[in-house]
């Protein structure tokens, strides 16, 4: 059972990685807000398509690691 969990525990962990890695940023720094992007924060613009999708798996697999970190713990004793 613990072989079990660690295996998927790491497979969640380079999901994870490789989904936020994916993500785009959400704000160009102190330079973009210098620049004007601050319009493009302030305005009625919402996260579609592949974003939206890539905040929705990284939400899911975040869960999943919490969870599967506390089986391993839990299963170490």
């Amino acid at each position: 059972m613990k072989l079990a969990i660690d295996i998927i525990l790491g497979i969640v962990c380079v999901a994870l990685i490789l989904v936020v890695l994916l993500q785009s940023g959400k704000s160009a720094g102190l330079s973009g807000a210098i620049g004007g992007a601050s319009e493009h924060l302030i305005g009625k613009t919402k996260a579609r398509g592949i974003d939206a999708l890539l905040g929705k798996v990284t939400v899911v697999l975040a869960v999943l690691f919490m969870i599967l970190t506390l089986c391993a713990a839990f299963f170490v004793s």
